[in-house]
């Protein structure tokens, strides 16, 4: 069937139309609010003038950072002229939110490679039931052999499976390897006054940890280890789809967001990871042995809950 010229130029115009307003939600969520509207500009080859950036108004509660009337023109200018990348770039935005905003990240091999999404959402009795699944996969698992063998048991996660909000720490320690729930140690003792202190429960939250098994001597897990465990993560992530993930110190922070950057220059800033914000802070363990470092932790709890409109 022949689809006439001007369906189909339509269509593109719909198609075109549709990217600049995911392209505008991505600028949004990397503080710029608002772009410079000028009569009789077009963006991409579409119908529409270039919308404001009101049109995604932010959520109530929701944080956004201050940005440069000169920045956005850059971005806007990069729009108009159909790259992106290089209008981003050349307003000052670092590799990293380059890749974020344009949905794109680069290989070893410098070749591109689309930003993953999570998969269509499930009720919360698929989620149960998929997580079920997956802890009995976790339970049996025996691909690190020091891990497999020192284990008392794996330590799968615990929560809501519809939680708005994940932590993910380390690994588990002696009291969480006994019990097989995360976090019930100390440090889990000051993560609960830490949930409170957010007005939240902890119940309402879900929390899980990079490895399942506990490492002999509460040592880092090893790149390898964290390579094998590391799937069963995404998969509890994939299968809950949080609107938002605390990660609680470097280990988590670095595997889920692909960096090598220290918790002080992640922290105070919402990432992203597939369709969540990610805010990254210090693990509870690290407050127990430097109280000094709590001040810090509550401003990024008071960053989220804002953003949460809680």
């Amino acid at each position: 069937m022949n689809i006439p010229k001007e369906d189909n130029k339509t269509l593109e115009q719909e198609r075109l139309a549709k990217l600049v307003r995911q392209r505008l939600g991505n600028l949004r969520q990397f503080g710029v609010t608002h772009l410079p509207r000028s009569t009789g500009q077009f963006v991409l080859g579409t119908s529409d003038p270039i919308p404001s950036i009101d049109s995604a108004a932010p959520a109530a509660g929701e944080v956004i950072a201050p940005t440069s009337e000169s920045s956005t023109s850059e971005e806007v200018r990069g729009l108009q002229s159909g790259n992106q990348e290089r209008g981003l770039r050349n307003a000052g935005h670092r590799e990293g939110e380059v890749a974020a905003l344009t949905g794109e990240v680069s290989a070893k091999n410098g070749s591109p490679l689309k930003v993953e999404a999570y998969p269509e959402s499930m009720e919360i009795s698929g989620r149960r039931r998929e997580l079920d699944i997956l802890s009995r996969q976790v339970s049996e698992c025996q691909k690190c052999d020091e891990l497999a063998r020192c284990r008392t048991q794996t330590v799968f996660g615990v929560g809501n499976p519809g939680a708005r909000l994940c932590f993910i720490g380390e690994g588990p320690g002696a009291d969480e390897d006994r019990q097989g729930e995360p976090f019930v140690g100390a440090a889990g003792q000051l993560l609960n006054k830490i949930i409170t202190a957010s007005k939240m429960r902890r119940e309402d939250v879900y929390i899980l940890n990079t490895v399942k098994c506990r490492p002999p001597g509460n040592r880092n897990p090893s790149d390898q280890e964290l390579e094998n465990c590391w799937p069963f993560a995404v998969r509890q992530l994939e299968i809950m789809q949080p609107e938002f993930i605390c990660c609680l110190g470097s280990v988590a922070a670095r595997k889920l967001l692909n960096t090598k950057s220290s918790i002080g220059r992640l922290r105070q800033n919402f990432h992203q990871y597939r369709g969540s914000r990610v805010l990254v802070t210090y693990h509870p363990a690290y407050l127990l042995r430097n109280p000094s470092a709590k001040k810090p932790v509550w401003d990024d709890m008071k960053m989220l809950m804002q953003a949460m409109g809680i």
